[in-house]
């Protein structure tokens, strides 16, 4: 038993890596939020494309040099002490996404400032880590499921409660996988998700409401 759930959150760990999380966002903006009017697909392959490049393939490219180099242990940079420079390459990739999405494809105004709070997120988990080790993954999954709320917020509508409810137990299952691996305190993966949709969703509410 021990090891299944071993296992399990070593997968959860590695399927919902932060530097993903992203690419899984702009996919489900692609081809399931906007499932009801199509985007055109030379837009969404850019889109999926051009953050994956930009949020993914360039950290990690940076962080396995860095690894060839000994400064870094692994890809999941458990050591705190490891992580300032592989979180300085990602501000600087997250920093090139928002170009895209704001200025290159023109996305809405609240897809634009959802951008530019994940780029904020790394920036302050980046701080934040020097004195203490939030959790990454949970920023990032805090980030998607604000996300979400921001674009339902922007558009009018009621959330779809059945997206929101996946991406929350999968907050919730990677909550207990961090913790699982000793990777993380139950403070700190729940402040990761709290930093996260505070810098993705709370933008837009303040401007939204003050509009």
């Amino acid at each position: 038993m021990n090891k299944a759930l071993d296992i399990t959150a070593k997968v959860l760990s590695t399927l919902l890596y932060p530097l993903f999380v992203p690419t899984y966002g702009i996919g489900l903006y692609c081809y399931v939020i906007t499932s009801a009017y199509p985007l055109p697909l030379v837009w969404s392959l850019v889109a999926i494309i051009g953050t994956f490049i930009l949020t993914c393939i360039l950290p990690i490219t940076a962080i396995w040099i860095m690894i060839r180099r000994g400064d870094v242990t692994d890809l999941q940079i458990n050591d705190a002490g490891e992580r300032t420079m592989p979180y300085i390459y990602a501000v600087l990739g997250f920093s090139f996404w928002c170009y895209l999405m704001i200025s290159i494809l023109h996305v809405p105004f609240y897809i634009g400032l959802v951008t530019i709070g994940a780029a904020f997120a790394i920036g302050i988990i980046t701080m934040i880590n020097r004195k203490w080790k939030i959790s990454a993954h949970l920023t990032g999954m805090g980030g998607l499921v604000g996300g979400i709320m921001a674009y339902y917020l922007g558009i009018g509508m009621m959330p779809n409660w059945g997206l929101l409810s996946v991406w929350l137990c999968l907050s919730l299952a990677l909550m207990f996988a961090r913790v699982r691996l000793s990777a993380h305190t139950p403070a700190q993966v729940s402040a990761g998700w709290l930093l996260g949709i505070a810098c993705t969703f709370i933008p837009y509410c303040i401007y939204h409401y003050a509009a």
